[in-house]
């Protein structure tokens, strides 16, 4: 027996199936229902959730709150390495699918912007991320969104780029379908699940997943293929992006001793842990100078070199660093960020040089 809110649940839910099916009629059986369930979960969470309805007594739109929950500003660390692989792509010889570059933006959004929320719903339950402490979006410890709102958010952004990610599927092949669960898989790994996070294995998994495989996904979605010269060429975004996690990991030592929480930086103490910051930021400047010696990259590439001062800059604020100190490192892991960026974007303009001239 139904209830008429029962009823009128049916036919909405019947509704949604009817209205995505036409949305993809090009696509097989199989990813059709797929495409229309993962659809209507999201749909349903919506609507009986209300995870994008700010149902805190906050005075702040809904909209500024999840700005700050997937923490927005991070999000250059996920566009630089989609920038340098469609910069490369600019090279190649046959037909690039250019117009399929904003799906490829938005996927590594979404992606980025899920990781972020099941980030801080973890951190959160596990007790790393409470008052007094850096990191995080704060959204939680300041009780401004719940943490279901949080894990349903990231279920919704995963989901997302799920979907949009079969589109790469259809049009590449099965490889892409590889290379999307390894990237959601690793998202929600980073602090759910197993939490590599916590097994100092953060700087390992997201120099590969935030470097390569995020340029070789570009690239190969833009050109359907892909070879080693590529893969060597993320690699300064790798060590680039490995940085922005370890200066906020040396930063927190004394913070995730406490909370239990094992990281490159706990393990090899605060001295070790500035010679592995220095050895990232040289990498990145001596593979694209050891590249472009052997012919690998143009000599434009070097226009990298302009992103030294910053470097250094953060270089020497790591080095002054003591354990007493970790206040003065609050703001380390963005300018880390922000030398991630400016180095890609360098890193893209010689690339894009290179193409044209």
């Amino acid at each position: 027996m139904y209830s008429a809110s029962g009823q009128n649940s049916h036919g909405w839910f019947t509704l949604q199936i009817t209205g995505i099916s036409r949305l993809f009629p090009h696509f097989d059986d199989i990813f059709s229902c797929i495409v229309m369930y993962f659809c209507c979960a999201i749909s349903i969470l919506v609507r009986y959730y209300g995870v994008l309805v700010n149902t805190t007594v906050s005075t702040r739109s809904s909209f500024s709150l999840w700005l700050q929950a997937v923490r927005a500003f991070s999000f250059t660390a996920s566009m630089v390495p989609i920038i340098v692989g469609a910069m490369l792509a600019l090279a190649f010889d046959g037909a690039v699918r250019w117009d399929l570059f904003p799906v490829v933006v938005l996927c590594s959004l979404l992606i980025h912007a899920g990781t972020n929320l099941f980030s801080d719903y973890y951190d959160y339950k596990k007790g790393v991320d409470k008052e007094g402490a850096f990191g995080g979006s704060g959204v939680l410890v300041g009780r401004l969104l719940a943490p279901k709102q949080l894990f349903i958010g990231g279920l919704i952004s995963f989901g997302l780029c799920f979907l949009l990610g079969l589109v790469f599927v259809q049009i590449r092949g099965i490889e892409m379908l590889y290379l999307g669960i390894i990237g959601l898989v690793g998202g929600f790994l980073y602090c759910g699940g197993i939490g590599y996070k916590y097994l100092a294995l953060g700087d390992v998994l997201v120099f590969w997943l935030m470097g390569p495989l995020m340029v070789l996904g570009s690239y190969f979605v833009l050109t359907g293929t892909y070879n080693s010269s590529i893969l060597l060429t993320s690699m300064p975004v790798g060590f680039l992006v490995t940085a922005i996690l370890h200066a906020n990991n040396l930063r927190d030592i004394q913070h995730d001793k406490a909370a239990h929480v094992r990281t490159m930086a706990t393990i090899l103490g605060l001295g070790g842990a500035k010679i592995e910051y220095y050895l990232l930021i040289a990498a990145a400047y001596l593979s694209v100078v050891i590249m472009v010696a052997v012919n690998m990259l143009s000599p434009w590439t070097l226009v990298v070199l302009l992103s030294l001062p910053p470097a250094l800059k953060n270089v020497k604020v790591i080095s002054q660093a003591t354990p007493g100190t970790q206040a003065e490192l609050a703001m380390i892991d963005v300018q880390t960020a922000q030398h991630h960026f400016l180095f890609g974007i360098l890193l893209s303009v010689g690339l894009l040089l290179s193409a044209l001239l």
